[in-house]
C-alpha cells in the first residue's frame, strides 16, 4: 500500500515532533526527496541573515533536482512557512528573495484558540445556533 502524500496532522504526531526532519515528514509524508528538499531549504532560511534570492545553489550542492525544489518551496509557501519578499517591500530596504514566515504558525495559534473558545462557550443559544447550521450541512 502507497504511502499518503497529505499532510499528516494527528494530534499524536505533532507531539513527536523533535526536529526538523520530523517536521519535513509531517509536511512531505512518503516522500523523502520533498523531505530533504524541504529541511535543506528550511535550515537555509534560518540560517541566513537576509532574504534569500534564490535556491539553486542547493541543487548542485545537495543534489536536489530543480523539479523538486520548486514543487517543495511551492508548498511550502502554500502552507505558509515561507514567503517570498518583493524589492517593493520598504521593510527589506529594496531586498528580495524568500524568507521564513510566521504566517503558518500565527493562523495555528488563532485556530487553537477558535477551537478552545468554541468548546468552553457552553450557552444555549450557541448550541442552538450550531445545531441551526449542522442542519444546513445536510
Amino acid at each position: 500500500m502507497t504511502e499518503s502524500s497529505k499532510i499528516d496532522f494527528a494530534a499524536r504526531r505533532i507531539r513527536e515532533i523533535g526536529d526538523i526532519t520530523d517536521l519535513a515528514q509531517v509536511f512531505f509524508p512518503g516522500n523523502r526527496n520533498q523531505q530533504h528538499a524541504a529541511g535543506r531549504i528550511l535550515l537555509a532560511f534560518k540560517t541566513a541573515t537576509q532574504p534569500v534570492r534564490s535556491l539553486s545553489y542547493l541543487e548542485d550542492r545537495y543534489g536536489i533536482s530543480r523539479r523538486t525544489l520548486q514543487r517543495t518551496r511551492a508548498k511550502l509557501s502554500r502552507l505558509g512557512l515561507i514567503e517570498r519578499i518583493s524589492w517593493m517591500n520598504s521593510r527589506y530596504g529594496g531586498q528580495e528573495g524568500w524568507k521564513l514566515s510566521s504566517r503558518m504558525g500565527t493562523a495555528l495559534r488563532g485556530l487553537a484558540d477558535k477551537i478552545d473558545s468554541w468548546r468552553k462557550d457552553t450557552c444555549p443559544e450557541r448550541k442552538q445556533k450550531d445545531e441551526q447550521l449542522i442542519e444546513l450541512l445536510k
